[in-house]
């Protein structure tokens, strides 16, 4: 008779399932980091390539855009929690690891997903795409991070305000401190001022839409989307937003470019350069940053209606082509070239009109590219800097005396706003240029809290829309 004790069946080994939707996410983030990669261009042909298998329905599709924009915005806060759970550096954490663990994170404290299922859901993708062994760490740092809710951990993570105000914020709000100082800076005022701001970026942002005069309405739009699924715009006459998302493709006047998305922001700066007053002849426009021709559109519709034509210039080929995709089918005369602003093709005076859109950090955007927070120095401003001056130079030759220039740019940073035309004004780094301040409040009617003049700023959290700059300057002489 054997004696020897029945050993237990070893347990069959049981491979991980993938989830459809956190591998979708999880595969985003890590093009985000690895290819400098941006989430609103990495995300839309995943998806699609998803439903076209069959995997994805509506609500999937909205839970991994959640999954992938939740995890981007608040990375810094979910950063210093994690940091908190772990016995190393963050720095030590691979990144892989780290974006399913952030990930899994946002679930627990970000999303109303059950804590056990946003647990156990992490734990399987980490299997899946990290490994059994870096499954089990992720699956004790988040059972730690299931110890508080959200403003728990930034109660024991963020230093105190009174100690230390811009680390505090930086904290709480997931932004980098040079990003919350410079802010702060730009915006002025007390607390409340910058935490408002703060908190609308980490805001999902409306699709609005911007039907294009004369070759659209907002009535047209309104009716293809619903009066359940549309809002009038905010401050612009040409805009509709979105209530309830949706794709703005399936719209026939966005197919045809009649029609396109275009943050408020951006139609107002259109807007205010069509409105501001020149003297004498008004039929030759400019826009001199064109790309990727959102605005150089709705120019092109303004000038058609008045009898003007608009050259787009932009200096990347690839961004031209963008801008001729906008422009097709416009009215009025229009020409589209590869061409760069600081060493322009055109003669002096030609222009009545310009708009120089000019590159810049993007800092007013970062609703909609929350990962450029992550990823702009705040040494890459210098960088800028003598390309904004050139082309807010150039512009103020190309313009006739009487014509105006409208220097805009999708950032608060001082120095990438007021500091930049007053160099400019001044001479700083160039010749002297003769032009005059046009005040642009009174171009955007009913608009409040613009400034103190004679330039404007929007924000996201007075105006819902990206912190747009705009300068108007009269060229004298």
């Amino acid at each position: 008779m054997n004696d020897q004790p029945r050993r237990r069946p070893a347990k069959p080994h049981r491979r991980p399932k993938k989830d459809p939707v956190r591998f979708l996410a999880f595969e985003a983030l890590r093009a985000v980091d690895e290819r400098d990669a941006y989430a609103n261009l990495v995300l839309p042909p995943l998806l699609k390539k998803a439903r076209a298998k069959g995997d994805f329905d509506g609500r999937d599709a909205a839970l991994a855009t959640e999954l992938v924009y939740g995890t981007l915005r608040r990375q810094g806060t979910y950063d210093a929690i994690v940091a908190a759970c772990i016995d190393r550096p963050l720095r030590e954490v691979d990144p892989p690891v780290l974006d399913v663990l952030n990930m899994g994170v946002h679930q627990l404290l970000g999303t109303r997903i059950p804590t056990h299922a946003a647990v156990s859901a992490s734990v399987e993708l980490a299997r899946v795409v990290l490994g059994e062994g870096r499954a089990k760490f992720v699956n004790a740092v988040l059972r730690k991070v299931t110890a508080h809710d959200l403003d728990g951990w930034v109660e024991k993570v963020a230093p105190p305000y009174d100690e230390d105000a811009e680390d505090h914020l930086a904290v709480v709000h997931s932004h980098p401190r040079w990003i919350v100082s410079a802010l702060w800076d730009a915006l002025g005022g007390g607390r409340a001022g910058i935490e408002d701001l703060l908190e609308a970026d980490n805001e999902r942002p409306e699709v609005t839409l911007v039907a294009r005069p004369g070759r659209s309405t907002t009535e047209e739009l309104v009716k293809a989307l619903g009066e359940d699924n549309s809002l009038p715009g905010r401050w612009s006459p040409y805009a509709v937003r979105m209530a309830e998302g949706g794709e703005p493709g399936a719209l026939e006047a966005v197919r045809e470019s009649r029609a396109g998305v275009q943050d408020e922001g951006s139609q107002l700066v259109a807007a205010a350069l069509a409105a501001a007053p020149v003297e004498g002849r008004d039929s030759r426009w400019l826009d001199g940053c064109a790309g990727p021709g959102g605005k150089a559109a709705l120019l092109a519709a303004l000038a058609a209606e008045r009898g003007a034509t608009l050259l787009a210039a932009e200096k990347q080929p690839h961004r031209a082509r963008l801008v001729e995709r906008a422009l097709v089918g416009n009215p009025g005369p229009y020409q589209v070239i590869t061409a760069d602003g600081t060493r322009p093709p055109w003669l002096p005076g030609t222009f009545d009109r310009i708009l120089m859109d000019v590159p810049c950090s993007g800092l007013g955007a970062l609703r909609r590219r929350p990962e450029s927070r992550w990823r702009r120095r705040a040494e890459d401003l210098e960088a800028f800097a003598p390309l904004q001056r050139g082309l807010l130079r150039e512009a103020l030759k190309a313009v006739r005396v009487g014509g105006v220039v409208g220097y805009a740019t999708c950032s608060p940073h001082l120095a990438e706003t007021r500091v930049v035309v007053e160099d400019v004004l001044k001479g700083r780094g160039g010749e002297p240029v003769e032009a005059e301040w046009v005040d642009a409040r009174p171009l955007l009617p009913g608009v409040p809290a613009l400034g103190e003049g004679p330039d404007i700023q929007l924000w996201p959290h007075l105006h819902g829309t990206d912190a747009m700059y705009l300068a108007l300057l009269r060229r004298t002489g």
